[in-house]
C-alpha cells in the first residue's frame, strides 16, 4: 500500500511538472514577441520616513552577484497587521526568509526555528508533527499557528504536546514568528505568540522578466538513509493571471541519536502538494485561492527497550508503549482578496476566509503494555486466545481516529490620514473559526482523554498607529473576544476586551527604544473544559480504584470543568532596536533587537490530581483542568543582532527566561532551556560560494515540577555550504550535530499517576538524531 501511494505521488508529480512545462512553454511562445509587463507589487505606504536600507530580496534565485538583506530587513505583519520592516517594529519579531530556508535543508520545521529567541520545539523523532513553544507557553492555541493565513488548531492527548500542526518544511517561502500577546489583534487566544508559515508563490520561482519557471530539488543524508524530491512551478498566463504548482516528496529510515542507540518508529514517508491561481480582475485587487495537500505516513510509539542500552531508562522502567501504524492527511484551502491604491488613503482591504482539515488514522500494530493472563482484563474480542491488548490502547488491529475542521475567515481595513504633525494608520476588522472536532476509538480509551466537540471564537478589534514627526510612534489596540464550547454533555461560552499600547521614540533614528504594554485572551479548549469520564486501567482490578460518577472506573475519573475561566496573559516589555548602515566599511549594516519582558498570566490552566470530593458521584482520584491559584508569571530576556559586511556575516541570538506558579513558586513544566546561538559565514565568488555555522549552547532548566526529568544540556554545531557553479544550479551541503552529542531539548513528565513508571516513549522519542550529512542539488529553469 505504501508503495502504491509512493508510485501515485510521482506519478502526480511528473504529470503535473510536465503538463506546466508544456503550458508554460506555449504561453512562452505566444508571448516572444510582446513584453509581458510583471505583476505590480502591492504598495504600502510608510507611517513615516524610514532610513535607507537595501531592498528585500524576495527571490533566492536572483542573490548571484548582488547584495543580500539581513531577515530584519524583510517585511513582516503579524506584530500589528500593517507590514513594515522586523527592524522597524515595535515588538519583538524574527522573520526567516526564502534563502536562509533553502541553505538549511531541513528536515521538519523546528529545524528552520530553533535558533530564534524565545521560540522553542517540543517534538517527537516518531512523529513528523511540530509543536512550538513560545516563551513558556504551548498547547491548546496559546501559541496560534496559521499556515497562509489559515488557523492550525490541530489537537490530540496522549504523551505529548497538546497541540500541533504538520507542515513540511519545503513547502514553506517564509517564517514570520511575534513573541508575546502584543500580537492580540492577529488573533484570538495568542497568549504566547503568533507563528506564522507562508507556503511558496510563484514570486519564489521565477526570475525578472520570466514568465515560466520551474525548481527542481532533491537532497540525500545519512543517519540512516534519507532523502528528499521537489519541483514547484509557475507560469504568469498574462499580467493579471498566475498558476502557481508543486509537490515534495520525503522519506526516511530510523536515525540513531547521539550516543548510537536507533531510536524505534523515526522513519516516516511524507508527501505534499499545491496549487495557487492569481487573479487580478481590477487595478488594485488580487484574487488568490490556494490549496496545499500533506499525506504523512509513519509509526508512533516505542517499543520495550533492553535494560542498561545506553541513555534509556534501563532495568525495571525498560517497559515500552503501544505503537501504531499512522496516516496523517492534512488539507488546507483558501481564498483571499487584497486591494490597495497608492493614492487611495482610505481602503487598504484585506480578506480571507479558509478551511483547514488535520485527520489522523490509527492502526495499533504492537503491544507492550501490562499483559494478564484473565481472559475478564480485556474487551469481549481481545483476550489473551486472540491478541495483546488493554483497556486503554486496546487490541492490536484495532483502530482509532482524530480529525478536526476548522473554518475561519479575517477580514480587516487600513485606512490613513494626516492631521497637523501626526501621520495616522487606522487598521480595524475581525476574525473567526470554528472547530469541529471528533475522535473514535474501537476498543481504547482515546474518545475520552481527546473528546469530540465543537469550539467557536470570534473577535474584532480596532488599532490605531500614529507617528509624530521623526519623534514618537504610538500604537494602540482594543481586541474583543467571544467562545462558545459544546459537546454532547456540556457547554460553557465567555468574552472579553484586551488592550494594548506601545510608545516608540525616535523611530527613524538609530536607537530606537520602546515601552509596550499587551492583553491577550485565550479561551479554555474543549479537552480542557468538557472531558469526561474514567481513564481506564489496563485490566479490571489492575489499579483501577476510581468509580466515576458515568458508571466507568479506572485509575482516576476526569472532571469537566464548565466553569473554567479563559487565561488573561498581561505583559509588559521593554523594547530597542538598532539600525545602522556603513558602521564599518561601505555598505554594511548592524541590526539588533533585545527584549526585556514579564507575562503574568491570569486564570492559568493547569491539570490538577486530587482526591474525588465526597458527594460528586466520583471515587478515588479526580482529575481535572483547573485555573491555579495566583496564575503564572513568565519573564526572561531575548536578543537578536547580526552584523553583515556583504562578504561575511557574524550574529548572536538568544534568549532566558523563568516560569512559576506565583502562588507556590513552583516552576512551570514547559518553560524551555536557555540558549545562545552563534552564526557566522563568508560569501565568496561575487556570492556564488557562501560558507557558513550556527552553534547554540543550552543550558537545561531544572526548576520543574518535582518528579519532572529535566532537559540535557548540549552544544549543537551544525554547518552549511551552498556552491552556485551556474545562475541555474545550486548545490548544498550540510552537517547536522556535528560534535554527534546525545540531548533531549524538553523535559519529560514525571510518572505517570496510573502507573507510576515514567513515560518512555516520550523518554526516548525526544532525543534528537545524531550527526547527519546531507547533500543537495537544485536546477532551475524558465523562460
Amino acid at each position: 500500500m505504501a508503495l502504491a501511494g509512493r508510485t501515485k505521488c510521482a506519478l502526480l508529480l511528473g504529470v503535473s511538472v510536465v503538463v506546466l512545462g508544456v503550458v508554460s512553454a506555449q504561453v512562452a511562445r505566444a508571448q516572444a514577441v510582446e513584453t509581458v509587463q510583471a505583476a505590480k507589487p502591492k504598495k504600502k505606504r510608510a507611517a513615516a520616513p524610514q532610513a535607507v536600507f537595501p531592498e528585500p530580496v524576495r527571490n533566492a534565485n536572483a542573490q548571484i552577484g548582488r547584495q543580500t538583506t539581513q531577515a530584519l530587513d524583510e517585511i513582516t505583519v503579524t506584530a500589528s497587521k500593517s507590514p513594515e520592516r522586523a527592524i522597524d517594529a515595535l515588538a519583538p519579531v524574527s522573520v526567516m526568509t526564502l534563502q536562509q530556508i533553502q541553505g538549511r535543508q531541513a528536515s521538519t520545521v523546528g529545524a528552520l526555528v530553533y535558533n530564534m529567541p524565545g521560540v522553542w520545539l517540543q517534538d517527537r523523532g516518531d512523529e513528523p508533527s511540530t509543536s512550538i513553544n513560545i516563551r513558556g507557553l504551548q498547547d491548546f492555541g496559546r501559541v496560534a499557528v496559521v499556515v497562509d493565513g489559515a488557523r492550525q488548531n490541530y489537537q490530540r492527548t496522549g504523551h505529548f504536546a497538546n497541540g500541533s500542526f504538520f507542515l513540511n518544511p519545503e513547502l514553506i517561502g517564509g517564517i514570520d514568528i511575534t513573541r508575546g500577546p502584543t500580537a492580540n489583534i492577529y488573533g484570538s487566544g495568542a497568549i504566547g505568540g503568533v507563528a506564522s508559515f507562508r507556503t511558496k508563490d510563484i514570486q519564489d520561482v521565477l526570475r525578472p522578466g520570466e514568465t515560466w519557471g520551474v525548481d527542481v530539488n532533491s537532497m540525500f543524508g545519512s543517519n540512516t538513509a534519507r532523502a528528499m524530491s521537489s519541483a514547484f512551478g509557475g507560469v504568469r498566463i498574462n499580467p493579471n493571471v498566475d498558476f502557481f504548482a508543486g509537490g515534495t516528496y520525503s522519506t526516511q529510515e530510523n536515525y540513531r541519536d547521539g550516543s548510537g542507540v536507533t531510536v524505534s518508529n523515526t522513519g516516516n514517508k511524507l508527501s505534499s502538494g499545491l496549487a495557487k491561481l492569481t487573479v487580478r480582475p481590477a487595478d488594485g485587487h488580487e484574487v488568490k485561492l490556494g490549496t496545499v495537500f500533506q499525506e504523512d505516513l509513519y509509526s508512533v510509539g516505542q517499543p520495550a527497550r533492553p535494560a542498561g542500552l545506553p541513555n534509556s531508562a534501563g532495568g525495571a522502567l525498560s517497559t515500552g508503549t503501544s505503537v501504531y501504524a499512522t496516516n496523517v492527511k492534512n488539507y488546507t484551502t483558501t481564498l483571499g482578496w487584497t486591494y490597495s491604491q497608492p493614492d487611495d488613503k482610505l481602503i487598504d482591504w484585506d480578506a480571507k476566509i479558509y478551511w483547514n482539515r488535520t485527520e489522523n488514522d490509527q492502526t495499533k500494530i504492537s503491544h507492550n503494555g501490562v499483559f494478564s493472563a484473565a481472559p475478564t482484563p480485556f474487551p469481549s474480542n481481545c483476550t489473551p486466545l486472540r491478541v495483546a491488548g488493554n483497556n486503554i490502547t486496546g487490541c492490536i488491529g484495532d483502530q482509532r481516529s482524530y480529525r478536526i475542521d476548522t473554518f475561519g475567515f479575517d477580514v480587516h481595513n487600513t485606512s490613513r490620514f494626516e492631521f497637523g504633525d501626526w501621520r495616522n494608520a487606522i487598521t480595524y476588522g475581525g476574525d473567526g473559526f470554528r472547530d469541529d472536532v471528533s475522535t473514535a476509538d474501537q476498543n481504547g480509551n482515546s474518545n475520552v482523554t481527546t473528546p469530540g466537540g465543537q469550539r467557536t471564537v470570534t473577535g474584532a478589534f480596532v488599532q490605531w498607529k500614529g507617528n509624530y514627526t521623526s519623534l514618537l510612534e504610538v500604537v494602540g489596540a482594543l481586541r474583543y473576544d467571544s467562545y462558545e464550547l459544546s459537546s454532547a454533555r456540556n457547554s460553557t461560552s465567555g468574552d472579553r476586551l484586551s488592550p494594548k499600547i506601545t510608545i516608540g521614540f525616535l523611530p527613524t533614528s538609530i536607537v530606537t527604544p520602546y515601552l509596550s504594554y499587551a492583553e491577550g485572551y485565550r479561551a479554555p479548549s474543549i479537552t480542557e473544559s468538557l472531558i469526561s469520564g474514567g481513564h481506564t486501567a489496563t485490566s479490571i482490578g489492575a489499579g483501577d480504584t476510581a468509580r466515576c460518577a458515568d458508571g466507568s472506573r479506572g485509575y482516576f475519573c476526569f472532571i469537566p470543568n464548565t466553569g473554567l475561566r479563559p487565561e488573561v496573559g498581561k505583559n509588559k516589555e521593554i523594547g530597542i532596536n538598532l539600525k545602522k548602515n556603513d558602521l564599518i566599511v561601505a555598505g554594511d549594516g548592524l541590526r539588533g533587537k533585545f527584549n526585556l519582558y514579564q507575562n503574568d498570566v491570569e486564570d492559568y490552566i493547569d491539570y490538577n490530581l486530587f482526591t474525588c470530593p465526597p458527594g460528586s458521584g466520583n471515587t478515588g482520584l479526580c482529575y481535572q483542568y483547573q485555573n491555579i491559584t495566583g496564575g503564572a508569571r513568565i519573564r526572561g530576556f531575548e536578543a537578536e543582532v547580526m552584523y553583515d559586511a556583504n562578504s561575511w556575516f557574524v550574529g548572536v541570538s538568544g534568549s532566558a527566561q523563568e516560569g512559576k506558579r506565583v502562588q507556590t513558586g513552583v516552576g512551570l513544566l514547559n518553560i524551555p532551556s536557555q540558549k545562545i546561538t552563534t552564526t557566522a559565514g563568508v560569501r565568496l565568488l561575487d556570492n556564488t560560494v557562501i560558507l557558513s555555522g550556527m552553534w547554540t549552547n543550552v543550558k537545561a532548566n531544572t526548576d520543574l515540577p518535582a518528579g519532572t526529568i529535566p532537559a540535557t544540556s548540549y552544544n549543537l554545531v551544525n554547518l552549511y555550504a551552498t556552491v552556485r557553479p551556474t545562475k541555474d544550479i545550486s548545490v548544498q551541503f550540510s552537517v547536522e550535530n556535528l560534535l554527534n552529542q546525545y540531548y533531549r531539548p524538553y523535559a519529560i513528565p514525571g510518572p505517570d499517576p496510573g502507573t507510576g513508571l515514567a513515560q518512555n516513549d516520550v523518554l526516548w522519542a525526544s532525543a534528537g538524531s545524531g550527526i547527519v550529512f546531507k547533500g543537495g542539488l537544485k536546477y532551475h529553469f524558465g523562460g
